[in-house]
């Protein structure tokens, strides 16, 4: 085959791949929607009241006492991980019921209602808002993680950038290595082209 015809093959089997890179690439540059779509969610905190006195335990790596809508909470990071105590016994405390939940999230959404809305179904730690958000609460260590239409939307497109476009993970890690060895092939073989026209021209 043909240099020159070589070239116009490969050319056109990156055509897809090309404008795929483009259109990602400007939604990468200018990030519309970002900002909400990785927001950092965070429980809403408030002032402690008085003087705080907590009896430290030698296999606490560190910890942090905090006061939400709901009380006070002493979460502690040990070598078995994270964990959240009973500040007066010390003792770990136990799931949260679903009305507080609904409390908590309620009042984490209040900095943010557009995005957020109501809680609208809750199922363990995980629970969907009424504009389709779904959030994740650690309780052990006081977290949450959220995630939207608009997070999956930008993600679909960082798939198609770096050509994760099967659903297949060991399919979709040959396809993006291949991508660019065609590239890099389309790139000499236009050099070749260049240099090879100018040597008729001279």
């Amino acid at each position: 085959m043909k240099i020159r015809t070589l070239h116009k093959v490969i050319g056109l089997a990156l055509l897809l791949p090309f404008m795929a890179w483009i259109v990602t690439a400007l939604v990468f540059y200018f990030k519309p929607g970002y900002a909400g779509a990785y927001e950092s969610l965070q429980v809403k905190t408030y002032p402690l009241d008085g003087r705080i006195s907590v009896a430290a335990d030698s296999a606490w790596l560190e910890f942090r006492y905090l006061k939400t809508i709901l009380g006070n909470h002493l979460i502690v990071h040990t070598s078995e991980g994270w964990m959240q105590l009973d500040p007066t016994t010390l003792r770990p405390r136990g799931l949260p019921t679903n009305d507080e939940i609904r409390l908590l999230l309620t009042d984490a959404f209040s900095g943010n209602p557009e995005r957020y809305g109501q809680v609208a179904t809750i199922s363990n730690d995980s629970i969907t808002t009424s504009t389709n958000v779904v959030v994740s609460l650690n309780w052990n260590r006081l977290s949450l993680y959220q995630r939207g239409p608009d997070t999956d939307r930008i993600d679909l497109l960082y798939r198609i950038h770096y050509l994760q476009w099967s659903g297949v993970d060991t399919l979709d890690k040959v396809l993006g290595p291949f991508g660019l060895v065609l590239v890099l092939i389309l790139s000499i073989l236009g050099l070749r082209l260049a240099v090879g026209s100018e040597k008729k021209d001279a």
